[in-house]
């Protein structure tokens, strides 16, 4: 199944979406979604990135608690991607993984899904232990790999008015320097 939307169309409507239906996400818009995250650009064309794909509601709820503030929405998502790299094999994981990120967004938005980046990388809890460590613990992610972030899906509660281009910041592009 092709689908091709305007992407322009795309980047006004896609909003991140923190509650979701029940409804599960079917197969086929899941391998959709995974493939756009694998047909992503990364450094080098490596396409090392790791994702590791969560339906299972009790490991949804332990990963919403992986950090104080952002994720607890995550336990009512029907599915959840998680994003990582090796630190070690890529020194470009971060940038490869956010661009599979932005990718599976795009491409859940133009099934009319919602989606919302949970970010895992920096953050935490306030007993020190990291986000990374929580959900490295929960899906048992060996320790040579960093997570980046935690992609929410599901089919929207409601549509979200979209981007207005009256309101584009003109004033942060700079054009041969920065004055």
């Amino acid at each position: 199944m092709l689908y091709m939307t305007d992407f322009k169309e795309l980047v006004i409507n896609r909003r991140s979406h923190r509650r979701f239906e029940t409804e599960e996400i079917s197969g086929s818009d899941v391998e959709m979604i995974l493939n756009a995250a694998l047909l992503s650009p990364s450094s080098k064309n490596r396409r090392d990135w790791h994702f590791v794909v969560v339906d299972d509601k009790m490991l949804l709820e332990k990963l919403s608690d992986a950090k104080e503030q952002g994720g607890h929405f995550l336990k009512d998502a029907p599915l959840a991607v998680v994003v990582m790299g090796n630190p070690m094999e890529n020194d470009c994981w971060i940038e490869d993984c956010s661009i599979a990120s932005m990718s599976m967004q795009y491409q859940a938005e133009e099934l009319g899904l919602g989606s919302c980046w949970i970010q895992i990388r920096g953050r935490g809890l306030n007993d020190g232990t990291t986000a990374d460590e929580v959900v490295k613990g929960v899906l048992n992610i060996p320790d040579n790999y960093s997570v980046l972030c935690i992609i929410a899906i599901g089919h929207k509660v409601k549509e979200l008015h979209q981007h207005d281009i009256d309101d584009l910041k003109w004033e942060n592009v700079h054009i041969n320097n920065f004055e």
